[in-house]
């Protein structure tokens, strides 16, 4: 039996990330208004699905704890969770849980964030950490990888054969040619 491959989590904090990666402060400016902030967090969220691409599940946590309305319920956009914190809780201590639970279960877990104090926390956990500016330059070394790919792509072909494991396929080619 072929072990299922595990999927890695890649948890953003949607906040931290906008104000200290390079990316995304160009977008908002000093003055954070409602429309640059938003062109940002939508950035953020599309640079989060293409990074994660199949390889990643992604969570962007942003804080909504001030926000007495937050339920801390999670929506998804391009197979991205995205979540405001509840109300009374600070998406930090979300993050932490997220982390946590995930190194619990055995899950490889990369959290992007430059606020010192949930680094320090998941690393005790044994958690993969990258900071904002650095998620930032990884965006951009992506994006410039896959301009410079112009290789022409060819379809792959996604069979049943080539989704079951090589000895279940052989039993099963066998039975076939057996039955010719």
């Amino acid at each position: 039996m072929v072990s299922k491959q595990r999927k890695k989590l890649l948890i953003v904090d949607g906040y931290n990330v906008l104000r200290s990666g390079s990316r995304y402060r160009k977008i908002t400016g000093p003055d954070y208004t409602d429309d640059a902030f938003n062109t940002a967090r939508e950035r953020l969220i599309n640079d989060v699905v293409n990074y994660a691409g199949r390889d990643w599940r992604a969570i962007i946590v942003f804080d909504g704890g001030r926000n007495e309305f937050s339920t801390g319920e999670a929506e998804s956009v391009g197979g991205v969770r995205i979540m405001f914190s509840p109300a009374g809780q600070s998406a930090d201590k979300v993050i932490e849980k997220l982390a946590h639970d995930a190194r619990e279960r055995q899950v490889e877990t990369l959290v992007v964030t430059s606020d010192a104090t949930i680094q320090d926390t998941v690393f005790g956990f044994g958690v993969d950490r990258m900071s904002a500016n650095g998620f930032s330059l990884e965006v951009d070394r992506y994006y410039d990888d896959a301009r410079l790919d112009e290789t022409p792509k060819v379809a792959e072909k996604n069979t049943v054969a080539s989704r079951i494991d090589p000895s279940t396929l052989a039993k099963l080619k066998a039975l076939r040619d057996a039955a010719r």
